[in-house]
């Protein structure tokens, strides 16, 4: 699985901390890390909880990344922004039981976590154990297990829903504000992650346009 790390502004001094905790548990379960930033406070791009919303539309959308873990202070307007987009399921993770209860029940490919609010003590902790439980199992196993066909169910009744309340990505990105694009999608590596893995060439195409 390809995991991308996208990081706000007001939270970007503690990019090494988070960065640290997910590749800690996800690649020695075999899935690769993907960071585009932010990767310090004084980066020259600089993004806010609203891009993390365009960057994880258009990352799992062109097929670059298959899960975007994100955040900001609360975790509420990244999980906002992402789901505003369209094919992005994002669940608001604060502990590992949030964590265990979306990746079984919702299964979506996107998380947000408060990297402000509640991180005191041994935080990098917490963060390990969250990644834990969303990457150690396969999604949607179901919980408990005698509902799980339930929830299958419903995870399609919602994919579909989505799919009638959205635009196509790249009517998003032809839509939406241009020089937000260009500043969400400015960051030092992303052109270096993302057109190596991207597998939507109309995506790629205009982003390169840009």
């Amino acid at each position: 699985m390809k995991i991308a790390l996208v990081i706000e502004n007001s939270q970007a001094a503690k990019s090494g901390i988070i960065h640290d905790a997910l590749t800690a548990v996800a690649e020695p379960l075999g899935h690769e890390v993907h960071h585009y930033g932010m990767y310090t406070a004084e980066d020259g791009a600089q993004l806010t909880y609203v891009m993390n919303g365009l960057l994880a539309g258009i990352l799992l959308n062109s097929g670059a990344a298959d899960f975007v873990v994100t955040g900001c202070g609360t975790g509420m307007g990244s999980m906002l922004a992402c789901n505003s987009m369209p094919g992005v399921f994002c669940g608001l993770v604060i502990d590992p039981t949030d964590a265990f209860l979306f990746s079984q029940i919702n299964d979506g490919n996107c998380m947000s976590m408060p990297y402000a609010k509640g991180f005191g003590w041994a935080a990098e902790l917490n963060l390990q154990d969250c990644y834990r439980k969303i990457f150690e199992n396969e999604g949607g196993a179901g919980y408990p297990k005698e509902r799980a066909e339930i929830m299958r169910t419903n995870r399609g009744i919602l994919k579909d829903f989505k799919a009638a309340a959205c635009h196509d990505m790249l009517t998003v990105l032809k839509n939406v504000d241009q020089d937000l694009l260009r500043s969400a999608i400015a960051g030092e590596k992303f052109a270096e992650l993302f057109y190596a893995n991207a597998q939507d060439a109309a995506i790629s195409d205009y982003l390169r346009s840009l």
